[in-house]
């Protein structure tokens, strides 16, 4: 690769790891999507690449395209509910709009990865590249072979969904850190009335074991159901387990850690101040995550 095209790479390679991620949802797979892309990128004379920002994502996009076929195969055996791998965000850059930072903290987080797993992988893409990425509608057809007429039905479909089913949690991280070591404090002593206390009456609890055989695969919901399924949980844990709250796809969260080394991250989201969902990721979907 010339050094010329080597720089720009460099420059553009956050941009491309968060397409892929948001893309496919983990973190891994994007990881081998940047690879990729450098392995191709790199056999093309620079001279040949008018637009190396929008060359570079072209194939970042349609490798993602490709991965996510094999995908949506792999996870229809997949055992239980399926989660976006989380990935630490302490080090997302400071943006000086604040409302700048807020879309770049909600287009990560958990919630809204899985608003983008109901979009079909079209429209997904061209969601991503014109409202994240700036592309011009000319520009994403360009890049997926499709009109610009086409791209816009696309896009708006996605707009219209996301619209329709974006979940209207609280989003202050003040707020979330506070729930966080409230929710803490009464799984480590084990206060069923205090947990109670804290979770709506429609709370939902979704596990992801990374498809393993034995990890817990059911959705819960209601308070009883899930606060006795933590308290449960919390007893047959590793009695070495070290909690802290970390910055986890742009919010706090709650990594679990045994013998150093990821055991569980545990995600609530609350709406009036009240737990109304915990996802809990452990196993496989942890590998990425470096402490």
């Amino acid at each position: 690769m010339s050094e010329k095209l080597a720089t720009h790479f460099e420059a553009h390679r956050p941009l491309l790891f968060g397409l892929a991620y948001r893309m496919l949802g983990t973190a891994t797979e994007a990881e081998d999507i940047v690879q990729d892309v450098y392995l191709r990128a790199r056999t093309v004379p620079a001279a040949q690449v008018e637009n190396v920002k929008a060359y570079l994502t072209t194939i970042a996009t349609r490798l993602s395209l490709n991965r996510l076929q094999s995908a949506s195969r792999q996870r229809e055996s997949y055992l239980g509910p399926w989660l976006p791998e989380p990935v630490l965000t302490a080090d997302l850059p400071d943006l000086a709009n604040p409302q700048d930072q807020t879309i770049l903290h909600d287009s990560l987080s958990m919630a809204f990865l899985m608003l983008l797993e109901k979009l079909s992988p079209a429209e997904r893409a061209v969601f991503l590249l014109h409202e994240l990425f700036d592309y011009s509608y000319s520009e994403i057809g360009a890049m997926l072979d499709k009109s610009n007429a086409a791209c816009r039905q696309l896009g708006r479909r996605a707009r219209q969904h996301i619209a329709a089913n974006r979940a209207r949690f609280d989003s202050n991280p003040a707020e979330q850190e506070r729930l966080l070591r409230g929710f803490l404090q009464v799984v480590e002593v084990g206060d069923l009335a205090g947990f109670l206390a804290m979770l709506t009456e429609d709370v939902t609890l979704v596990p992801d074991g990374g498809g393993e055989r034995g990890a817990a695969i059911q959705v819960l919901r209601g308070p009883e159901a899930v606060a006795q399924f933590m308290l449960g949980v919390r007893k047959l844990s590793p009695a070495e387990l070290k909690a802290e709250i970390v910055s986890l796809n742009g919010h706090p969260a709650l990594l679990l850690t045994a013998n150093g080394k990821p055991f569980v991250v545990i995600c609530v989201y609350a709406v009036d101040g009240r737990i109304d969902l915990i996802q809990l990721i452990a196993g496989k979907k942890l590998v990425h995550l470096q402490i």
